[in-house]
């Protein structure tokens, strides 16, 4: 018997194989496993929309907050300073220094800005209003995704669709509670405010209108507690979630859940500033559009950093502090269609694959038996190992397999046994030539070893290139083909290799050949 390098390498395939698909085969506790998509353990499927609009409104407000902060460390005085979804203007009260605002505001990516007399106007080009549009669905994707992967779900699928929608699918969403859970977390703009209460008129707010709060630029806000509290604020924000660089969930003095957050260095000069310049004023955090709180400014805060608290449980602080650090959403997003995919339809669609990947399986295992005898055997098994390594691959790195990953799997197993195939007419073509087993079976690897090469390879770029474009489906299609090839290259080009050059001083010995070899008609040579 001839041991070498290749059969090692091939047996130690197999034992990874195996090691690492036992979970998954047996669902133990212990151990990876390969996760189920939404189309085989059921789950929610979603449809968002994106108001892109508010994006442009958003990014108009930060400018508004940037020109107020910028003017008063310079000690410019401006008035009037008002915007809305078109812009923002103001007037500078000395002409003198009408051309370093012009200069500030100009130095902003997209804009136009104009001066009539003292009065500054400042809008974005039609390009930057569409950059804008397009930055925030492709941002309430990601932050979506990075959501979602805090929550804990296994491989969510968060894609565009369209021009401005969104497709989200989360497998293992079963209860109305986990569903209530994820909807919150993902519509959740998590657009955090700090914002000066407007002190001189706060005794009125309940008294006054939201028109004649804003002919003062302040707005009205409701509060966290209670539906009859109202907080009369200033409408241009100290500052913004954009400066936010982490939140965690922590406890006060009662031992009730808080958020601690902390600002980047701009954030922290911005707060730095405003609450040195304003001790025994109030300070209003906003989330959302809510008051949570609005503590008195005692002295300088500086260091960058704050406390959310309000009346929720830990687990809504935690979710809370997850939409926080994963970043505010630039635009707003609402719900388009919802569907709940229930587990008997991925019942149904495991057993049906099951049965076609099985039967399939079965079917090419007696056929390379039947008509490759012991070629077919040796096969067979680099067949069943392949199947092991493609689980044991999955399951390692955590993938997901869905509906068209099993399809893929069913793919591979004829992709799998190709390249044997090829290998076998190889040396039973060199036999049938009058050539010794050794040199026939190094010939026909030797030659085989090209079209296996070129086959796999090209297959392998396609696969590579729709994981690359592609979504949800597509992608557990690409991913099962991907690995499935690589592992039929190992085990067809090392793996049965190795078993016929350990076999070889058996098969010279022997009076039969594992090949059927023609020679006026079929000679049925077995091992």
């Amino acid at each position: 018997m001839k041991l070498n390098y290749r059969i090692v390498i091939f047996a130690l395939a197999i034992v990874f194989g195996v090691f690492f698909s036992i979970p998954s085969l047996l669902q133990t506790e212990g151990g990876k496993k390969v996760s189920l998509g939404l189309d085989l353990q059921g789950g929610l499927h979603m449809l968002l929309g994106v108001k892109t609009d508010e994006a442009v409104k958003s990014r108009i407000k930060s400018i508004a907050a940037s020109v107020k902060h910028f003017t008063e460390k310079k000690d410019i005085l401006i008035d009037e300073l008002k915007f809305d979804e078109n812009g923002l203007s103001f007037v500078v009260l000395d002409s003198d220094d009408l051309p370093s605002v012009k200069e500030y505001l100009s130095k902003i990516e997209g804009a136009k800005v104009s001066v009539n007399a003292e009065r500054i106007s400042f809008s974005f080009s039609a390009e930057e209003i569409e950059k804008t549009k397009q930055d925030a669905i492709s941002q309430a994707i990601e932050t979506i995704r990075n959501r979602l992967d805090q929550f804990g779900l296994a491989e969510p699928v968060v894609a565009r669709q369209g021009d401005e929608k969104i497709l989200v699918q989360l497998a293992g969403i079963k209860t109305a509670e986990d569903e209530q859970r994820a909807r919150e977390l993902i519509s959740r703009a998590a657009k955090l405010e700090l914002m000066a209460v407007d002190e001189a008129r706060a005794g009125r707010v309940y008294a006054m209108s939201n028109h004649e709060a804003a002919s003062f630029g302040d707005v009205i806000l409701p509060d966290a507690k209670s539906d009859k509290i109202k907080h009369l604020v200033r409408e241009i924000p100290i500052l913004d979630g954009g400066m936010l660089t982490d939140a965690h969930v922590g406890f006060d003095q009662n031992n009730r859940p808080v958020i601690n957050f902390s600002l980047n260095a701009e954030g922290a000069e911005l707060f730095g500033d405003f609450t040195g310049k304003n001790v025994g004023s109030h300070l209003a955090i906003v989330l959302d559009g809510v008051v949570y709180s609005a503590p008195v400014i005692n002295e300088r805060i500086g260091g960058g950093s704050g406390q959310i608290s309000g009346d929720y449980s830990v687990v809504e602080a935690k979710d809370l502090a997850i939409a926080l650090r994963s970043g505010a959403l630039l635009a707003p997003i609402y719900l388009m269609e919802k569907r709940s995919v229930g587990p008997s339809l991925g019942a149904d669609s495991i057993e049906a694959s099951m049965i076609a990947l099985i039967g399939g399986f079965v079917l090419v295992i007696i056929f390379m038996m039947v008509y490759y005898k012991l070629a077919g055997v040796i096969a067979n098994i680099a067949l069943i190992a392949n199947l092991f390594i493609i689980l044991a691959v999955m399951s390692l790195f955590g993938a997901t397999l869905t509906l068209p990953g099993m399809a893929g799997i069913v793919l591979t197993v004829g992709m799998a046994v190709d390249a044997n195939v090829i290998i076998s007419e190889r040396i039973r073509e060199l036999v049938y030539q009058g050539m010794s087993i050794h040199k026939a079976i190094e010939e026909g690897y030797a030659n085989a070893m090209r079209a296996i090469l070129d086959a796999n390879i090209t297959t392998l770029i396609a696969a590579v290139v729709l994981y690359a474009y592609g979504t949800g489906a597509i992608k557990g299609f690409a991913i099962t083909i991907s690995i499935g090839i690589l592992a039929s290259m190992l085990t067809a080009i090392l793996g049965t290799h190795g078993i016929y050059q350990m076999l070889e001083s058996k098969i010279q010995k022997s009076k039969k050949q594992p090949f059927v070899v023609w020679d006026k008609g079929v000679v049925d040579g077995v091992f």
